[in-house]
């Protein structure tokens, strides 16, 4: 049977003679040392884990499922101002500050046993609350959060930056923090659901 390996060799000889042969591990090298050089916030699946511990607040939208109970969904149901939704056989459940699996134990303990055997609780959420942009970009305002935002997304979607935009002046408000403290932010920083984000103005 023929040797793969050594029609490979000859063909990378032929083609490139001794020097390229040599070269082909260093560039093997650089393409691998690349790949993991890749930040891990691109990784779905720590997007994914990140999500599962959002914490719930107002202007979220959930819907709720219970399976084979139709009259217990509830369709894209934003929270009140006080963090709260009206829950058939529940009444208002406090939801502010749970996460989805949290919200789907509550659920699911307040209804076994007084109303089903063994309910199956889904909670999804449908929209995040909005997080708002300020300073020097072309729209300021709140804009719909998406999954993996990042200041430089962020940006983009408010318009980009205005003529006197200071890249190192960014700062993020972040939701619920009790300090009430801005952190300073790169283009590569996270933004969350609810956040602010400030851009500074360069004086040069």
């Amino acid at each position: 049977m023929p040797n793969p390996g050594r029609y490979s060799f000859l063909l990378c000889f032929g083609l490139f003679g001794a020097t390229g042969c040599a070269q082909a591990p260093a560039v093997a090298n650089t393409v691998a040392e690349a790949t993991a050089s890749v930040p891990a916030d691109a990784d779905p699946a720590a997007k994914t884990e990140s999500l599962s511990k959002y914490r719930l607040s107002t202007g979220d939208v959930i819907s709720i499922t219970v399976y084979g109970e139709d009259d217990l969904r509830r369709e894209k149901v934003r929270l009140t101002d006080a963090g709260t939704v009206s829950y058939p056989v529940l009444g208002e459940l406090q939801v502010r500050g749970k996460t989805v699996g949290e919200l789907e134990k509550i659920i699911t303990d307040g209804l076994r046993g007084t109303y089903l055997v063994n309910p199956r609780v889904a909670v999804t959420i449908d929209e995040y609350r909005p997080y708002f942009i300020s300073g020097q970009v072309t729209s300021n305002g709140s804009f719909p959060f998406q999954p993996g935002l990042t200041v430089r997304k962020a940006v983009s979607i408010a318009g980009g930056f205005k003529e006197r935009a200071s890249q190192s002046k960014i700062t993020i408000l972040r939701d619920g923090d009790p300090t009430n403290t801005p952190v300073k932010a790169d283009l590569n920083t996270p933004v969350h659901p609810g956040d602010t984000v400030t851009v500074g103005e360069s004086f040069f």
